[in-house]
């Protein structure tokens, strides 16, 4: 399916497989099932690292580290399969936005939680700021890979954990006690 989910037919996903069509329509009854089971793989193995360089550490600059680290590899080391979690052509089907949708919110999740622990942030705060460093992970991420890897990649990572670790550290540990109502006063 790297060519799109729409140009792709059964009978190549088959053979490029080594297997018959039958045999894939054992396990897949249409060609949105095997997208849909693809997706849960590959957006799972995102969440799951990312949420590893939240718990893999205590030290809160390894960690934006790690979960830079996390998206680089991701779109680096898994071919073409970023590209069914961030760029799908079936984004409004409601299966496919539903788990891409899940994917999303269990990477800025994993995040959100640690910054509520070392900040005391309410979580609407928490997942502000987690959804805007896993948006400058990907973004960075999939235009380091379509400028073909002009930055080597580990420098690549440095310099958005860097960026990243510059704005999130200047957080104290603990937010004042005004900061953390629940209104919507703007506070």
């Amino acid at each position: 399916m790297t060519r799109g989910y729409h140009a792709a037919a059964m009978d190549d996903i088959a053979e490029r497989a080594g297997v018959s069509k039958p045999v894939l329509y054992q396990h897949f009854p249409s060609k949105l099932d095997l997208y849909l089971a693809l997706l849960d793989v590959h957006g799972e193995a995102l969440v799951s690292t990312v949420r590893g360089a939240m718990v893999g550490t205590s030290d809160n600059k390894e960690r934006v580290h790690r979960a830079m680290q996390a998206y680089f590899d991701f779109v680096d080391a898994q071919g073409e399969a970023f590209r069914l979690v961030f760029e799908s052509d079936l984004r409004n089907d409601p299966a496919v936005a539903e788990r891409m949708e899940a994917v999303e919110r269990g990477c800025s999740t994993a995040i959100a939680e640690t910054i509520m622990g070392d900040t005391g942030a309410t979580r609407q705060r928490a997942e502000l700021l987690a959804v805007g460093l896993t948006g400058a992970a990907e973004i960075a991420a999939r235009y380091w890979l379509a400028s073909k890897r002009a930055v080597p990649k580990e420098e690549a990572i440095e310099l958005m954990a860097t960026l990243s670790w510059r704005g999130i550290s200047r957080f104290p540990l603990q937010i004042p006690e005004d900061t953390r109502d629940e209104d919507n006063t703007g506070r």
